[in-house]
């Protein structure tokens, strides 16, 4: 079994879909933290973590996955699909950023609720407009039709 996998050229380890998704996907938010950090809508502290590299993927998470409402940490972690820790973690990072603050939830009182700040709100919105710059940008390298029938196929793989 070795001997066959290994008589077979080594390109298909990086020419496979997977691959360039992966690498499509790291293109893609590297352009949209750096549209956030330069976004003028962003409060300059988040700026410069954008910018230093400071928010990652991870806490990425938070700004795609929360509600506008808020949410508990269990469902948000859930929305996410990370464990509830790794996301209390990303919570709490991002408190301390001001972007998020945790309050009672009125349904029960022994519950916190995750929700974005004023500062959280500036960033969701300068959030939508980078991914739509990038977008954008993605549409005019590979064309329009490209771009649809890529979303399309990705929309159905993905099951969503």
């Amino acid at each position: 079994m070795i001997e066959s996998v290994c008589a077979y050229s080594e390109t298909w380890r990086n020419a496979h879909l997977g691959h360039w998704l992966r690498l499509a996907l790291a293109r893609f938010d590297a352009r949209v933290m750096e549209c956030m950090a330069q976004h003028p809508g962003v409060p300059l502290g988040l700026s410069n973590l954008a910018a230093r590299g400071q928010v990652s993927a991870a806490h990425i998470h938070i700004t795609r996955h929360l509600p506008v409402e808020g949410a508990r940490l269990t469902d948000l972690a859930r929305f996410a699909s990370m464990s509830k820790q790794a996301m209390g973690t990303l919570v709490t990072q991002c408190e301390a950023w001001g972007m998020v603050r945790r309050v009672g939830d009125s349904a029960d009182g022994r519950v916190k609720r995750v929700v974005f700040t004023e500062t959280g709100m500036a960033w969701l919105a300068a959030y939508k407009q980078a991914v739509t710059q990038a977008e954008a940008e993605l549409r005019g390298a590979v064309g329009d039709a490209v771009a649809t029938v890529m979303a399309l196929g990705l929309e159905a793989y993905s099951g969503e």
